[in-house]
């Protein structure tokens, strides 16, 4: 007895709890925005704000870009519980180490946007999606500090200006952040929607 004790003393200790870790989940239907909400170095607890993805295996991928295989061991409302294909180093994970300055998860996705600004339309891809911003791509420049308009089919119309260009590239940071709960929601939205036709790149003055 005292040594079942002491197990389970010593499984409890070696849990780590991330209430606010927000990461996200690819499969083969797309990528998904969590909570990471308790580390161990064999498995982790996830919690998602809309149904859970239905595959056995999962690649969790934290904002560091470091990924990890799981296999799905059970699944409860809106938690999932998930093993790692082998011990993972718990400290590493935890202090998500970075050589670049740390910035919020960003989710790829390919849709089609239109963005307005100084009286023009102009039809782009969205490239991915953040709380905070958008990456874009369209068939002309746009100025820094430009402010924009976005529509993207299942989001809430979004408003903010261009932070940087790259090309024909465009990061634009929005005027209001988005919850991660919403975000998350959101995401699940844009791409559990079917995949639009491809566009040609336009652009529409008024008056």
């Amino acid at each position: 007895m005292p040594e079942m004790v002491q197990l389970i003393e010593r499984r409890a200790s070696d849990r780590h709890s991330l209430m606010l870790r927000a990461a996200k989940v690819l499969t083969p239907a797309g990528e998904w925005v969590c909570n990471v909400r308790e580390v161990s170095e064999t498995g982790l607890r996830l919690r998602f704000f809309h149904d859970l993805p239905e595959d056995r295996y999962l690649l969790l991928e934290l904002t560091n870009g470091e990924r990890y295989p799981l296999e799905v061991m059970w699944r409860k409302d809106d938690l999932l519980g998930g093993r790692f294909a082998a011990p993972i180093d718990v400290a590493q994970f935890i202090a998500e180490p970075n050589p670049h300055p740390r910035r919020q998860l960003r989710v790829r996705l390919r849709g089609s946007a239109l963005v307005t600004t100084g009286g023009r339309d102009y039809r782009a891809q969205l490239v991915d999606l953040s709380q905070q911003g958008a990456r874009i791509e369209l068939g002309s420049q746009l100025d820094p500090l430009q402010v924009v308009r976005l529509e993207v089919p299942g989001l809430p119309l979004r408003f903010g200006q261009v932070r940087w260009r790259d090309g024909f590239a465009h990061g634009l940071f929005f005027d209001r952040p988005m919850r991660l709960d919403e975000f998350a929601r959101h995401i699940h939205a844009v791409q559990a929607r079917p995949a639009p036709p491809p566009q040609v790149d336009t652009a529409t003055r008024y008056g």
